[in-house]
């Protein structure tokens, strides 16, 4: 093979679905005396750096499973961060800790030769790029990212990005990483659902110029320099989340991006939100949230929305009008709907007979296998929808409501994905949405009109809509849901708000894990293709998925308590994981003939159940629960827990096609 085709192989197939399912405990690295809070391939995956809640690094001989060298870093707390300086030849390693402080080290001399002490709180990741040597970055819980240069004739720190310009005194940043392929992109993940892309070379060029600008000292009221440029920085969130977050932060669930990355090629940001699920943006096909509490200013007319244009005030199949709800008249993009191939039906049937058995998780699974390998049929988007519907897992109605809008898209006259829209509406609190979306329905589809589904969601709404006009006095003037804050020190900057406003929508989103209990859990792609997506529990375990399904496909106990991080190594089919426990486990595919895996959790299904409800559990049972206590109620009733079954849906909505 030419050097290039051997790549292309590698790329391919070093990590390929008979080694996942064969993946299992390699080895365990001991000689840290805390919790291992960050782990660090070097560029070539003959090194593995780790830092601890002991202070010290330790660099391994992952391959030979030796420890190489172990130093004490200087910091006074936990270590949170640690990275290689690209084109150091590995002798620069940089640490990050809870001390405030960032230091450098010389591995060859054993000494830390920097220590920067710009934070004023916790400083929990660093970033490092290849197209920029000797400079590096920082997030810490101060709100700023800050970044170094080491060379010679600076050796010093300056604020790239403060984020309590726009959010207040309150927001913490917690991760940040650099585009591998063009390292003017920064992502930053930070208090809050919205994961931030900037553009550095922007940012760079706009503070020159207001330097070398004659009245760059001079401002007036009216001509408020923005500490950003336009085009500067782009929002991402989860449309759902937004509107969840006065339910969350009623019950003191905590949203917060513990860890973002990019894809090896790139194109994609892969974020874990603490507190929810672990989220994929596609940062070249982008789209709207699917909401309703985006201001009219946003849908100007001509603006292009997943590489295509739309008409003014036409979001992802849906008329934002003046007078409320409207779904797309027009029927000129029908898709015609191809019989599927007999591997597929045979997919769908079983889907459909786990869907009877109420094996939702499972029915989801073969729907979404399905999907990927017929994306234009209506008939498997408006079944997964009601798969979804039926479990009620965190974002499960959200994701509904997205393939309810691709199945109506794909065929207008499919009249259960209208119905199941309108009942998605409702479960994601747009009531009058909800309201004049079973209009609509009851309009195109006249027969179904009286159904006791229909007569049912009606009822609904209805006593929604009344509840909240008894409230309405108390929301008055208080803006779309998904803006305002409330308290002075985290109030919200207009700037802020338009950013928000213009947030894109996620790709994929994947169930599972949990992550409430720690602000460091990672989640990675797994393979140079990027074909697999692995994070961190707390329950103790890794989770494994396929990116393109989003089905889950591995399930490994590698830790006592908490599995933080997951690295990847950069080549191999090899995996380090850390967590509280004081060591490093490495994991790989296992020879055919060991038949037995302890570290296997058989019961995905089971597991993952479990985690949904200790994400919704009240935090003093979830504390308890750490402690050892079994809390009678905590397991009981459905996954997800806070959404009522409606009993009397009828066949419009229940039953698959």
């Amino acid at each position: 093979l030419q050097e290039r085709g051997a790549l292309g192989f590698e790329r391919h197939y070093h990590v390929t679905d008979p080694f996942i399912r064969r993946l299992g405990l390699e080895a365990e690295l001991q000689g840290h005396s805390g919790c291992v809070n960050c782990l660090e391939w070097n560029e070539k995956g003959d090194l593995l750096a780790s830092g601890s809640d002991d202070q010290h690094t330790i660099v391994w001989d992952p391959l030979h499973h030796k420890k190489l060298l172990s130093m004490h870093t200087g910091h006074t707390a936990n270590i949170f961060s640690v990275k290689f300086l690209p084109h150091s030849g590995d002798r620069i390693l940089i640490t990050g800790a809870a001390d405030s402080k960032v230091h450098v080290h010389d591995l060859t001399v054993k000494e830390t030769v920097h220590m920067f002490g710009d934070h004023t709180n916790r400083v929990k990741r660093i970033a490092t790029a290849p197209m920029w040597p000797n400079t590096f970055w920082s997030a810490a819980e101060d709100g700023l990212i800050r970044q170094y240069d080491l060379r010679e004739n600076s050796k010093r720190s300056e604020v790239l990005i403060d984020l309590t310009e726009y959010c207040g005194q309150l927001v913490e940043a917690k991760c940040l990483t650099v585009n591998p392929q063009d390292n003017n992109y920064l992502a930053v993940g930070a208090s809050g659902p919205f994961v931030r892309l900037y553009d550095i070379r922007m940012i760079h060029n706009h503070r020159k110029s207001m330097k070398q600008s004659p009245s760059a000292g001079v401002h007036t009221f009216c001509d408020r320099q923005k500490p950003l440029p336009d085009g500067a920085a782009q929002y991402y969130v989860a449309g759902h989340l937004p509107v969840k977050l006065p339910d969350y932060n009623n019950r003191l669930r905590v949203l917060v991006a513990t860890y973002v990355t990019f894809s090896p090629d790139g194109t994609e940001l892969l974020v874990n939100m603490g507190g929810e699920q672990v989220y994929l943006f596609d940062l070249t096909y982008k789209q709207r949230p699917y909401t309703f509490l985006l201001p009219k200013k946003c849908h100007t007319s001509g603006e292009v929305q997943n590489g295509k244009t739309s008409t003014n005030g036409v979001s992802n199949g849906i008329h934002l009008h003046s007078n409320g709800f409207r779904l797309s008249e027009g029927r000129t993009h029908v898709s015609p709907q191809v019989e599927l191939p007999p591997y597929l039906e045979r997919i769908k049937q079983q889907a459909n007979e786990a869907f009877a058995c109420q094996l939702w998780t499972q029915a989801i699974q073969l729907y979404s296998k399905a999907v990927q390998k017929a994306p234009n049929n209506a008939m498997l988007y408006g079944n997964r929808a009601a798969a979804y519907m039926k479990r009620k897992w965190d974002g499960d109605h959200y994701d509904a409501l997205r393939d309810c809008l691709k199945a109506i898209s794909l065929n207008p006259c499919h009249l259960k994905a209208h119905f199941r829209l309108a009942r998605c509406l409702f479960e994601l609190k747009y009531v009058a949405e909800a309201l004049e979306c079973l209009d609509d329905f009851k309009g195109k589809f006249p027969e179904q009109a009286h159904s006791s589904a229909c007569d049912a969601l009606d009822r609904d709404i209805n006593a929604a809509l009344f509840s909240k006009n008894d409230n309405a006095e108390d929301k008055k003037g208080g803006g779309p849901i998904r803006l305002r804050a409330t308290g002075r020190k985290d109030s919200i900057s207009e700037d802020e708000m338009v950013l928000r406003e213009r947030s894109y929508d996620y790709k994929f989103r994947y169930c599972g894990h949990c992550n409430t209990t720690t602000d460091i859990k990672e989640a990675n792609f797994f393979g140079s293709n990027a074909q697999y997506i692995v994070s961190g529990s707390d329950d103790g375990s890794f989770f494994i998925w396929e990116k393109e399904t989003t089905n889950l496909v591995r399930v490994l106990q590698g830790d006592e308590s908490i599995v933080n991080c997951l690295q990847p190594h950069p080549s191999y089919c090899f995996l380090a994981t850390s967590g509280i426990d004081p060591v490093v486990r490495l994991w790989n595919p296992r020879p055919e003939s060991e038949t037995l895996n302890g570290r296997v959790v058989v019961d995905m299904e089971g597991a993952s159940q479990a985690n949904q409800r200790r994400m919704n559990a009240d935090p003093l049972e979830v504390m308890l629960l750490n402690m050892g206590y079994r809390i009678t109620g905590l397991t009981s009733g459905g996954a997800g827990g806070s959404d009522d079954e409606d009993s009397s849906e009828g066949q419009v909505q229940c039953r698959p096609s």
